[in-house]
């Protein structure tokens, strides 16, 4: 009797609909859909990516609020990723947090409809172009995905398993406490009630971890404190977790935040406009997962190259034009594929996509390419 797969979700760190992709956010997303397409091969994996669990944050609220109070009679569907990126850094460069007040109406529309201001539903319907041009697994980008727990059961999960410190009673935030095991003391919830980015995670990821064997969190290394706390909660109550942080891309040597600007130069339509026609469409797919996996590794040791970008896509079709023909035995593709998983269910981005280059490498097979990489 064939033994029953094991469960895998996969829960990607989101990028906030907000500002163009760049290239950090291009590395999450091909490590992320190598990884699920992979793994699904060996797994019943599930991709857990809910902008709608996100949009609650202060933000994508406060960047909402500061749309509706500075922008009047705006055509957001005429605007391009730029553009709408351009606002949210003045945004950003105000200064001034919106007051609990200002984005209560905001959050609540969030919670009990699904509501999705025009701007971000604008740069999702944007993304969910770029993800098919990519190749990219669309996990429901335009899709309402609330999450399981509402603020106060998560809340009170936590407070229960004593991993929370609850002080709104006294005018005081919610924190998460995982002291007992050496982590410091998070504030995940203000005094008013407004939850940052972990305590979205802790509600979306408590009530669907369970039903899971191993839980696989991809994120900016940036956060890795955060996802420390994730981990810790999460095994807390007997879940498998993986960390996988991911450096993101330097840009002239420096790495700096889409919140700051200057990635005018480095948007995912420049990237495209500068490849021209050279490449059909499956170059393009595989060139960009060789370069911003392979390529750029795990760490951010390398900044972006546009001369390594083109040179990745040139690789990519002259592997294409070599990629062996085979019968389609699942068996053959599994068994390549699990030599990529250390130990661990889901298969390694990396070392797989690395195993594709190489002098004297073996021609890739069709079946794998296709399943994983166009």
């Amino acid at each position: 009797m064939a033994s029953t797969p094991r469960r895998v979700l996969l829960a990607p760190i989101t990028v906030t609909p907000s500002k163009p992709l760049t290239p950090s956010h291009l590395k999450g997303l091909f490590w992320a859909d190598v990884m699920f397409r992979a793994t699904a091969q060996l797994a019943d994996v599930t991709y857990r990516y809910s902008h709608t669990t996100y949009h609650v944050t202060e933000q994508t609220l406060g960047f909402w609020e500061f749309l509706d109070r500075t922008q009047s009679d705006i055509d957001y569907d005429a605007l391009s990723e730029e553009e709408i990126g351009e606002l949210y850094v003045r945004f950003r460069a105000e200064g001034k947090p919106p007051t609990a007040e200002a984005v209560r109406p905001y959050a609540e529309a969030v919670e009990h409809t699904g509501y999705v201001h025009p701007a971000g539903a604008r740069v999702l319907r944007l993304w969910t172009g770029h993800y098919e041009r990519l190749g990219l697994h669309d996990p429901g980008l335009m899709a309402c995905q609330p999450p399981g727990f509402g603020l106060e059961q998560m809340i009170e999960e936590l407070v229960a398993a004593g991993l929370g410190l609850d002080q709104r009673n006294v005018g005081g935030p919610v924190y998460l406490d995982a002291t007992r095991f050496g982590l410091p003391l998070r504030r995940i919830v203000t005094a008013e009630g407004r939850p940052n980015y972990l305590a979205c995670a802790l509600r979306d990821l408590l009530p669907l971890a369970p039903r899971y064997d191993e839980v696989v969190a991809v994120y900016d290394r940036e956060l890795d404190p955060d996802y420390q706390l994730l981990d810790r909660v999460l095994t807390d109550r007997g879940t498998v977790v993986h960390r996988v942080p991911l450096g993101r891309v330097p840009i002239d040597g420096r790495v700096t935040s889409a919140r700051h600007g200057g990635w005018h130069n480095h948007t995912l339509e420049a990237l495209l406009r500068s490849l021209g026609d050279d490449h059909d469409s499956a170059a393009v797919r595989l060139g960009m997962r060789l370069y911003f996996i392979a390529t750029l590794g795990p760490g951010q040791q390398e900044s972006f190259r546009y001369d390594l970008l083109r040179k990745s896509l040139t690789r990519a079709a002259q592997m294409l034009s070599r990629a062996e023909e085979t019968a389609r035995d699942r068996g053959v593709l599994a068994a390549l594929l699990d030599r990529h998983r250390r130990g661990h269910t889901h298969v390694d981005p990396y070392r797989l996509t690395s195993s594709l280059l190489g002098r004297g490498r073996r021609a890739p097979t069709n079946d794998l390419l296709t399943a994983v990489f166009l």
